[in-house]
């Protein structure tokens, strides 16, 4: 139930708790992060309630850092991008944290039933049913231990099953990120939007035999440099803000020098601070990076990794999407918050507010009636007689989406992606149609789903702006539009 994004989220929550905040502030470095493309109607409304989020959590018994020296009785830090500290964290692991404290009340709830080891296969929706209307009644989902489809009826359904990092050869994210939630709502017939803003961050630990760290954005927040392998700071020369850029700018830099230069790595230096300082405020990274041999004070940075989706199935502030019963929050969805680039720490924050937001529509909504769902039907496929298929197909997706569609894009590369992923996509839905689902299977035939929109999103784009950097339009154009792609045709079950 817990493995998942948020868990691993380090930094914390953006909310304007200090005095010397304000909303308006907030908002404004939301906005320029975000490269004129987000709402501002959504980006206020989150904004305005996050401190009510923040008191929400601080109730349920999420142990953020304290600092008794500080008004608000918590230490808040600074993220690239913001122009207070407004992050509240709880050391530099703040998604677990909240993740856990709210895991521990979800479990001992007398009406919440938790199911654990399912993935969702297909929702359940009207057309799928012959029905009039327009509507999800639930989900077909694999029971992995039991290695069968189940069907789970529901009045309401919300998708918050996080982004598709798992779509890159290289990620920050968890092995479950596999764009489930935006695929199985593609497939239903929801609009996404914004799809081609995929965030790489800029500071990931490099270490030839270690999975790809992140290194909190709170590091450079906090003093951490940038510097060359021979010592000199290059931020400065790139940005006015150096290492308080926003992440899409600090990325590029780093691509930039790496590629200039022909490094594999650049290093990001706190040395100058005391080593108490560093295990107080990163414990987490202290100790993952001193178990791999690097200097206690000093992270390496790799030239980037998929970290956030920032586009998703299209919502409005309550979490709806474009059937009626169906929601979705967090990674999965596009609310209009983070535009084209995604400002550090409101992640967390979008999850609390239109999480809350939902929940609220759901218990206000009239009563629907649950029509009879037929269960799967699996009777007309087989056992698959080999597994390479889907593990070489996996792979390739996966670099083809590396090598061609990363921080610096261009057509050739875009077309080049696009025609390897309908030829995956095709191999794919072959293997789908004659072979009993697995795990495996069904990841593949989401993330295949979401590699096509994320390019198709790319490709429709001719200007750069925020995330997306296209060498072919490296300008910016005046008015700023959103991408919407909508589906041609809702998919029935087992297409």
């Amino acid at each position: 139930m817990l493995e998942a994004s948020s868990s691993y989220a380090q930094g914390g929550i953006a909310a304007v708790l200090d005095t010397e905040d304000s909303v308006e502030e907030h908002i404004r470095d939301t906005l320029i992060a975000g490269a004129g493309l987000c709402n501002e109607k959504t980006t206020r409304f989150i904004v305005e309630n996050s401190k009510e989020a923040i008191e929400w959590l601080i109730a349920l018994g999420v142990p953020f850092t304290k600092d008794e020296t500080h008004k608000t009785g918590y230490h808040l830090t600074r993220e690239g991008g913001h122009s207070h500290r407004r992050i509240i964290h709880a050391a530099d692991a703040t998604g677990a944290a909240v993740t856990s404290t709210l895991g521990q009340k979800i479990k001992a709830h007398p009406n919440i039933t938790v199911l654990e080891e399912f993935i969702g296969l297909d929702l359940i929706t009207s057309r799928t049913l012959g029905l009039e209307g327009n509507r999800v009644y639930g989900v077909y989902a694999l029971d992995k231990q039991a290695d069968e489809v189940v069907t789970i009826g529901a009045k309401h359904t919300i998708l918050a099953s996080g982004g598709t990092g798992k779509v890159y050869l290289y990620t920050t994210n968890p092995d479950t990120a596999t764009g489930d939630g935006i695929a199985m709502g593609w497939r239903a017939g929801c609009r996404v939007g914004n799809m081609e803003f995929i965030q790489f961050h800029p500071t990931c630990l490099y270490h030839p035999h270690s999975k790809s760290f992140l290194i909190s954005e709170a590091v450079r927040g906090e003093g951490g440099i940038l510097r060359l392998p021979d010592g000199t700071r290059f931020m400065p020369k790139h940005d006015p803000r150096a290492e308080l850029a926003p992440r899409d700018v600090v990325a590029r830099a780093i691509d930039f020098e790496m590629k200039k230069h022909g490094l594999d790595h650049v290093n990001l230096d706190i040395s100058y601070k005391p080593s108490s300082f560093v295990k107080e405020h990163f414990p987490n990274i202290y100790a993952h990076c001193t178990g791999t041999g690097h200097r206690h004070h000093a992270g390496t940075d790799s030239g980037g990794v998929a970290h956030y989706t920032c586009g998703g199935l299209v919502t409005d502030l309550k979490g709806h999407t474009d059937l009626d019963g169906l929601y979705a929050v967090g990674e999965v969805a596009c609310t209009g918050l983070h535009g084209a680039n995604r400002l550090a720490s409101n992640s967390l924050l979008e999850c609390m507010v239109i999480g809350k937001a939902a929940a609220e529509d759901i218990l206000a909504s009239e009563d629907v009636a649950l029509p009879k769902i037929p269960d799967w039907d699996d009777s007309r496929v087989t056992d698959p007689d080999e597994e390479v298929a889907i593990s070489h197909n996996w792979d390739e997706l996966r670099r083809a989406m590396w090598d061609y569609v990363g921080i610096v894009r261009t057509n050739k590369r875009l077309e080049r992606a696009l025609n390897r992923i309908r030829l995956l996509s095709e191999e794919i839905h072959e293997y789908y149609s004659n072979f009993h689902v697995s795990n495996d299977l069904i990841e593949l035939r989401n993330l295949v789903q979401t590699a096509e929109l994320i390019v198709r999103s790319a490709l429709d784009r001719k200007e750069s702006r925020g995330l997306h950097y296209s060498r072919d339009y490296p300008e910016t154009l005046a008015e700023a539009k959103e991408t919407i792609l909508t589906p041609e045709r809702p998919q029935q079950l087992g297409d």
